[in-house]
């Protein structure tokens, strides 16, 4: 009988001999991997809205999908507040970003569709698109041209459906900011539906932490995702849009219609988040404040460019030095994590370096001489 260490021991050890291979390790360090951009993990006003929800009642599980009798006056709540706090006509909370990402992708565009989509997306937009009836293409990263001429290809080609533009409007690994107004006006001009994944801004950028395209928001042809998870401090994600394809998604998203609900208390969470985060100049000041002394400390003594976000990457190329150094600054007491194909391109691992209130200036700093220190 083939017992499982027979079909993954050798492939897990060529991945060990390739510097590839993952463990789970535990929290150590001063805080420079984490995507809890604004320090609102352990917010006390968003641990207090939780505390009160228990206490008149309101219970942990929610004991099926939404479907069936998941469906809490939590979410309801926090639908309704989510709408009018991104400016839109209606909402849908999901489990994550992840299940959120795919339940868009595979379930919106429809056989005969296009979805043009940067070559950058996450790894959930690639799962959804696959399980797409939607022919594909993938765009040069944060190239409207490309953009623009995939879609003036495909129309030449014979194609008649909808198009729609997939994009993040700050990418997790790279940390640069997608030109989101010049992709609304391509999609304005071949009347495509504009997907918007704002992970890694929601909270951090736009008028009271509503992203960086904040400015599309209730528009008839653009979606949001708003992950909950990172800026916010958090978890799930928010699907922003119109009321017609958040009425689509209840009924065709499988990701949504076959998964439980969540919790009702992190329904509550995340109603208290957005309350919080909206009125957080402070800390988005305080964020933009380390990626200033990033830019000092670290960008410039490696000849690298000061970052557009909160997200700094240092590109080491191959992967084995890549986890080196990561070692290195973990072990002087800095957890920066090393990032590796598949989740980046072959011959471009790096440091991915998230920059949070969990830390400050003066770990910055410290961070820049330990890196140049582990990079000798």
């Amino acid at each position: 009988m083939t017992e499982a260490a027979d079909l993954f021991s050798a492939p897990l050890a060529a991945l060990d001999a390739r510097g590839r291979l993952r463990r789970l390790v535990p929290r150590a360090g001063r805080d420079f991997a984490s995507n809890d951009f604004l320090g609102l993990a352990g917010d006390r006003q968003i641990a207090q809205a939780v505390a009160d929800a228990v206490a008149r009642g309101v219970p942990v599980g929610s004991g099926g999908s939404r479907l069936l009798r998941g469906n809490a006056p939590e979410h309801e709540a926090l639908e309704a507040q989510a709408a009018a706090f991104f400016g839109s006509e209606a909402a849908l909370y999901f489990a994550n970003g992840f299940v959120a990402n795919m339940a868009l992708l595979s379930c919106l565009p429809q056989r005969g569709d296009l979805i043009v989509a940067d070559a950058l997306v996450h790894a959930s937009a690639h799962d959804g698109i696959r399980q797409s009836k939607a022919a594909h293409v993938f765009a040069g990263h944060n190239d409207p041209q490309a953009f623009a001429d995939a879609i003036t290809r495909w129309r030449a080609e014979g194609g008649m459906g909808r198009v729609w533009i997939a994009v993040e409007t700050l990418y997790s690994m790279d940390g640069d900011i997608a030109p989101v107004s010049a992709l609304a006006e391509i999609a304005a001009q071949h009347d495509a539906m504009l997907l918007i994944d704002e992970a890694h801004a929601t909270g951090v950028f736009g008028p009271g932490g509503r992203g960086i395209g904040a400015a599309l928001e209730g528009q008839g042809n653009a979606v949001s995702l708003h992950t909950c998870g990172k800026g916010l401090g958090v978890e799930g994600a928010l699907v922003c849009g119109p009321r017609s394809v958040i009425d689509w998604l209840v009924n065709r998203a499988r990701p949504f219609i076959f998964s439980t609900a969540p919790s009702p208390l992190m329904a509550v969470a995340v109603g208290a988040a957005l309350r919080r985060v909206e009125a957080a100049d402070d800390l988005r000041a305080g964020v933009m404040a380390l990626r200033r002394r990033a830019a000092e400390a670290i960008c410039a003594p490696l000849g690298l460019p000061a970052p557009e976000s909160q997200i700094l990457p240092v590109i080491l190329g191959e992967d084995k030095r890549t986890m080196a150094v990561a070692a290195a600054l973990q072990a002087a007491g800095f957890d920066v994590r090393g990032i590796r194909p598949p989740t980046v391109a072959p011959g471009t691992s790096r440091l991915r370096i998230s920059l949070t209130l969990n830390v400050g200036l003066a770990d910055v700093d410290a961070l820049g001489v330990a890196l140049r220190e582990a990079l000798a």
